[in-house]
């Protein structure tokens, strides 16, 4: 059934993946899946679709994957025993990462996650602030922009995006810095921000959708989603430049060896959020784009068809060429047993003869 999924790709795009062992791993919220696609001859592509209902950002720590989806975020780990296990591994998995639980948000619209010294930070859109999760209520807000006078659910700003510095949250994106219950959707094309967490300052405005901003050797990049461009903030000066157009709607990105590899969404003309964007036309279809940013040069596109149109988060598995996960809702996540030292699979009780 999930064979529907078909994929396009550039012949170079298998050897990236390959020389360097690692697999991609994307969000895809109007399609309910977590996609993986790894490669582990150089020159295949295989992919395997999780299903997560409206998955969005994606954080990995060491051996641990955590997906935030609709009104919760799943928890998985790795379990290489577990590859050892199977008895058949005709897919040659090497890697799997098994289902260890959930955490109930409710619907917060959670888009960036991402580690902290251990504890899970999360962009919480409807309220407009970072925040932490505790098992005493669904969200402990951390830090909101200035002008939001109020934590209240009404997404006034359209909050998005997470980066890092040093461990500690430096940098956020938002599509506006209004105050007012959805705001943010009266100028998309610009109003976008980047904020400077620390200093809660803006030090970017005028952007087009600006989304999933990356520190990358200490210099930070966004991308500007509503023009289709890379661009790269001079934070100090509080300008940016250009560094390249790649004129369609880019969100979702992950930087490894030298190598950014960024979101690709189709953009449906009917849309009202985006029917003034300048690339509503060139964003024909969804995946995955494979860009050097030493080089300022593309290895080329992963892209789908009309299956999968909107692409939020995309992030690297480093080590594996072809890792797989086991959801809750997948019947071989209750016949596992993994102990520290073993796994064990329960076996199915024969019938009983009548």
């Amino acid at each position: 059934m999930e064979s529907k999924y078909n994929i396009q790709f550039d012949k170079e795009i298998p050897k990236v993946l390959y020389d360097n062992k690692i697999s991609i791993v994307f969000s895809t919220y109007q399609a309910s899946r977590l996609m993986i696609i790894g490669c582990n001859d150089g020159v295949k592509l295989q992919q395997i679709p999780v299903p997560i209902k409206k998955a969005m950002g994606i954080a990995i720590k060491e051996n641990e994957i955590a997906v935030a989806a609709l009104d919760e975020i799943h928890f998985f780990a790795g379990e290489t025993k577990l590859v050892d296990s199977l008895k058949y591994n005709e897919k040659k998995i090497d890697q799997v990462y098994v289902f260890r639980g959930s955490y109930n948000t409710s619907s917060l619209d959670i888009h960036d996650i991402t580690y902290c010294n251990n504890e899970l930070w999360g962009v919480n859109t409807l309220f407009s602030c970072l925040c932490t999760f505790s098992f005493n209520s669904n969200f402990i807000p951390q830090w909101q922009p200035y002008f939001i006078d109020e934590l209240v659910p009404e997404d006034r700003c359209h909050l998005n995006g997470l980066a890092l510095k040093n461990g500690k949250p430096k940098y956020v994106t938002a599509l506006s810095s209004t105050n007012s219950k959805e705001g943010w959707r009266n100028n998309i094309m610009e109003s976008g921000i980047v904020m400077d967490v620390e200093s809660n300052e803006i030090i970017i405005d005028g952007l087009a959708m600006p989304h999933s901003p990356t520190i990358i050797n200490d210099e930070l990049y966004v991308l500007e989603s509503g023009n289709g461009r890379l661009i790269k903030v001079n934070v100090e000066a509080k300008s940016y430049e250009i560094v390249y157009e790649f004129n369609k709607f880019v969100r979702g990105m992950k930087y490894y060896g030298g190598v950014l590899f960024i979101g690709l969404s189709k953009i449906r003309e009917n849309a009202k959020a985006f029917k003034d964007l300048d690339v509503v036309y060139s964003s024909k279809k969804a995946g995955v784009i494979v860009f050097d940013l030493r080089t300022k040069t593309s290895f080329g596109e992963i892209t789908y068809d009309d299956t999968i149109e909107e692409i939020y988060d995309v992030n690297i598995i480093k080590g594996y060429c072809k890792p797989a996960i086991i959801t809750k809702l997948n019947e071989k996540s209750k016949n596992i047993i993994v102990t520290p030292e073993r796994v064990f699979w329960k076996k199915k009780k024969e019938k009983e003869e009548k």
